[in-house]
C-alpha cells in the first residue's frame, strides 16, 4: 500500500468510497457542495489516498480503485480531520491508520489539537464502521457532541493533543 497526495483524476475513487457510506452519511455522491469540496481539498494538496502498490504499466490499463481517502484541514494549531474512509474490502488492513500517519507528519505541528467529528455512541456505524474504536487507538479522546449529520445520525467531536 502507497500513501499519497490525491489528484484531480482521483476524484472518481472519491466518489466511488462516498457511495460505500452514503447510508451513514447521507447523500455525496451526486452532492455538488462534496464534489467541489475533494476537488478544493485535492487542490489545496490537502487530500490523500492509499492505493495498491503500483504495479507494472500496462498500456490503458486503468488505475485500480482506491483503498481509502483523507480529506485535511490545518490552520495551526487547530487541525481537521474533514473526511476520512476505507473501503469495504480494505477494512482492517491499516489503511486508516496510514492516511492518519501520513498526514499527521504531512500537516500537523505542535503544539497544537487534532480534531475530528465522527459518529456518536448510538449512531449504528460507529460500531460496524470501527470509528470510534479507531480514533481511539489512535491516542483520541471523545469531546462533546456535535450537531447530527446530515443522515439525522448523532455525532461526537474526538479530539488529539499534540505536543511541541
Amino acid at each position: 500500500m502507497n500513501v499519497r497526495l490525491a489528484y484531480a483524476r482521483d476524484l472518481s475513487g472519491f466518489l466511488a468510497l462516498a457511495a460505500q457510506v452514503e447510508h451513514w452519511f447521507g447523500p455525496m455522491v451526486d452532492d455538488p457542495g462534496f464534489r467541489a469540496a475533494v476537488a478544493a481539498h485535492i487542490g489545496d494538496a490537502k487530500a490523500l489516498v492509499a492505493v495498491e502498490e503500483p504495479a507494472p504499466a500496462e498500456d490503458g490499463a486503468a488505475e485500480p480503485p482506491l483503498l481509502g481517502g483523507l480529506l485535511f484541514g490545518s490552520d495551526a494549531p487547530l487541525f481537521h480531520v474533514h473526511w476520512l474512509v476505507v473501503s469495504e474490502r480494505a477494512r482492517g488492513r491499516g489503511v486508516g491508520a496510514a492516511l492518519m500517519g501520513d498526514a499527521m507528519k504531512r500537516y500537523v505541528t505542535g503544539p497544537g489539537t487534532v480534531e475530528v467529528i465522527t459518529f456518536g455512541a448510538d449512531h449504528p456505524g460507529a460500531v460496524v464502521s470501527g470509528a470510534r474504536v479507531f480514533y481511539e487507538r489512535l491516542g483520541f479522546t471523545p469531546a462533546e457532541t456535535a450537531g447530527p449529520g446530515p443522515e439525522g445520525g448523532s455525532r461526537q467531536v474526538y479530539r488529539l493533543t499534540v505536543p511541541s
